[in-house]
């Protein structure tokens, strides 16, 4: 895989919870809890920081690997979730995009 895309990243998952035979752990109802989980480490990091902190978060080496860690747990936990619910999460987004375009029309001056 020389450029890194939602399918194969998807099917990465896919094989390496088959290999560890836990996709019959990989419900909808798991899936969520576990995102959930994983997006409250992520939050726990910027938990009492103040707006100026938060901004400079990826300045300090270890806090941006914990920073990166996270994020990469969230979007892992996502896309299986999207894999085991048929979302295309590319197209999910896009879709979201273009309703909010329309909810929320830009103002002209």
């Amino acid at each position: 895989m020389t450029e890194l895309d939602v399918a194969a990243l998807q099917r990465r998952l896919a094989d390496f919870a088959t290999a560890r035979d836990w996709q019959r752990y990989h419900t909808p109802k798991n899936l969520v809890a576990a995102l959930s989980v994983e997006a409250s480490e992520l939050m726990e990091i910027f938990q009492w920081l103040t707006p100026e902190e938060s901004a400079r978060v990826m300045e300090e080496a270890e806090t941006a690997h914990r920073v990166t860690d996270e994020v990469a747990d969230v979007l892992a936990y996502l896309l299986q979730l999207c894999e085991v619910l048929g979302i295309d999460p590319l197209a999910a987004l896009d879709a979201k995009i273009d309703r909010n375009e329309r909810r929320f029309p830009r103002h002209m001056p």
